[in-house]
């Protein structure tokens, strides 16, 4: 799940066969890698009872093998360069160290220690539903020694958000978490973040983006069409629009803004 740099769309279905078999072909050495993912992928179908419980599992395997690689940067410069991207990318947009900020899928804090050492004490929320990777969160956090900007890092079991308060977040964030998610999943996200954002919030999220069909691979990585992002977005109240200047970064992923 490592993220490569490159287009940002793609037209091509990466779950099917001809795929496979080129990709194959090209990347001998991607083969193996494959197929333990493949096995893997059998056996939680048949021991977790949702794609939450699932990606959990995935999460822990891949934390306990390296926290950078589990949230999708191959070595410590990548995911330097990956925080600072999307730090550098909010800062441009507006971020203030006035926002209280919600990060959905913190990871093991890639960008969330530059946004903890930015916004005043206090204001950095991050949840995951990954128990390794916020303990992995928690020894960024001090080797960032950032402990005196309190940030609060929960737990969840879902993306319901139910613990959190009524329109408090001025600014939401969640990179790579979509990309991961199957769309009832993303659905149910988007049909609780309006209760936490508060007025002119705007909520920041990434998502693989196919201009053919929407597909999977292996129940880890979703591709979908931007219009079925934003129409979902429409059937709970909320407004979206993709953010075409994310997409000349170099990053595989596109981008949405969400706001009220």
């Amino acid at each position: 799940m490592t993220e490569l740099t490159g287009p940002a769309r793609t037209h091509t279905n990466r779950a099917s066969l001809s795929h496979k078999i080129r990709y194959a072909v090209q990347n001998p050495d991607r083969v193996r890698p494959y197929l333990r993912r493949l096995a893997r992928d059998c056996s939680l179908r048949l021991t977790t009872r949702d794609h939450v419980a699932y990606y959990r599992a995935v999460m822990k395997a891949d934390a306990a093998t390296s926290p950078s690689a589990a949230v999708g940067s191959a070595s410590h410069e990548r995911w330097l360069a990956l925080g600072q991207m999307q730090f550098d990318y909010l800062i441009r947009h507006g971020l203030t160290s006035k926002d209280r900020m919600l990060e959905i899928g913190c990871g093991n804090l890639r960008a969330g220690w530059r946004f903890i050492d930015y916004l005043d004490v206090g204001h950095y929320y991050g949840i995951d539903i990954s128990p390794e990777i916020l303990l992995a969160a928690g020894d960024t956090l001090v080797q960032q020694r950032l402990q005196d900007k309190r940030p609060h890092l929960s737990l969840v079991r879902d993306l319901r958000l139910a613990a959190l308060p009524d329109a408090y977040f001025t600014v939401v964030h969640a990179h790579s978490v979509f990309s991961h998610s199957p769309i009832e999943v993303i659905d149910e996200c988007l049909a609780h973040i309006g209760r936490v954002m508060a007025p002119n919030a705007f909520f920041d999220f990434t998502y693989n983006r196919t201009d053919g069909t929407e597909h999977h691979v292996l129940r880890e990585d979703f591709y979908y069409r931007t219009g079925t992002l934003t129409a979902l977005a429409e059937t709970h109240g909320l407004t979206a629009r993709p953010m075409e200047d994310w997409d000349q970064l170099p990053h595989k992923q596109s981008k949405i803004r969400i706001t009220l």
